[in-house]
């Protein structure tokens, strides 16, 4: 819990600064002829304005001494120059008496001496002051061959951006003239594509229809290349063997029904008689049958 007093110290404070800020502001704009503009006075904008009125016044009171100071050493070079000009004039050197090169010399003299900053007119001081003006010059001339190197620097990379520059447009309109043939090298290839496209889709339905074809004659991905060139072997194996058997069959073709059954039964009961014979009986058999019908 906050204690009483404490907030009491707090708001009065608050109230002092406030009021502080107020008369700052009617005192600074009064100066300048103008109202205090209207604006809330929250803790963060009394902050800030007591701060810059306490800076304020801290540069106000310095310009004050200064000002102070100044007008001393005025009244003090005043004091001295009429001294000085009553000696002069005592000596018979006052400035109405003397000859108009020497007052142009003089006066040359004293705006050398403001010029050097130096407060008398002493050969020392003046060699002190050329001294310094010495060292400031070398100073400045180090500086200006400083600048000078980094302008040249500065030169040689604005020449080559130009350069640079001078190549990119010439490229870019070197690009520019191959837009159109590369449009419609584009253009032919977009062609190109859709008709691979088009393709492609056509090749994938072909091989689902031959996948589905496979799969009703019952193909299996077990069945390999090697596997299909031993039944294409066995295959020619077993034309091989059954060619003959075939050409007897087919032989038999020509033949009567009743022959026919005469030689399966004769073969059922004669196993080991040789099979050419019974190719040689059968194919008189068919001589006959042949003669048959040309007679009749």
């Amino acid at each position: 819990m906050s204690d009483p007093s404490v907030s009491e110290s707090k708001s009065g404070s608050d109230a002092s600064r406030i009021s502080e800020v107020q008369k700052w502001l009617a005192a600074r704009f009064g100066d300048a002829g103008k109202e205090v503009p209207d604006f809330e006075y929250t803790p963060r904008s009394v902050a800030y304005l007591h701060n810059v009125l306490t800076i304020s016044e801290a540069k106000e009171k310095s310009a004050d001494i200064l000002a102070k100071d100044f007008r001393r050493k005025a009244a003090e070079y005043r004091s001295q120059a009429a001294r000085i000009r009553e000696i002069l004039e005592s000596v018979g050197l006052a400035q109405d008496s003397l000859p108009s090169n020497v007052v142009g010399s003089a006066q040359v003299l004293a705006n050398v001496a403001n010029l050097l900053n130096i407060r008398d007119t002493e050969l020392s001081s003046f060699l002190v002051a050329m001294g310094d003006i010495s060292l400031r010059k070398t100073g400045v001339e180090e500086k200006r061959a400083k600048v000078q190197k980094e302008s040249k620097i500065l030169l040689d990379y604005t020449r080559k951006a130009i350069a640079r520059l001078t190549y990119l447009k010439r490229t870019l309109a070197q690009l520019e003239d191959d837009v159109p043939p590369c449009e419609a090298q584009m253009e032919n290839w977009k062609t190109n594509l859709q008709i691979m496209a088009a393709k492609e889709r056509q090749y994938l339905q072909q091989c689902a229809n031959y996948k589905a074809v496979l799969n009703r004659v019952g193909y299996s991905p077990e069945i390999s290349h090697g596997m299909l060139v031993e039944m294409a072997k066995h295959r020619k194996d077993l034309e091989k063997k059954t060619k003959p058997i075939l050409d007897t069959l087919r032989s038999y073709q020509d033949l009567p029904p009743g022959l026919l059954l005469f030689i399966s039964s004769l073969s059922r009961a004669l196993p080991g008689e040789n099979e050419q014979g019974i190719q040689r009986a059968a194919e008189r058999d068919r001589e006959r049958a042949r003669e048959r019908e040309r007679e009749t």
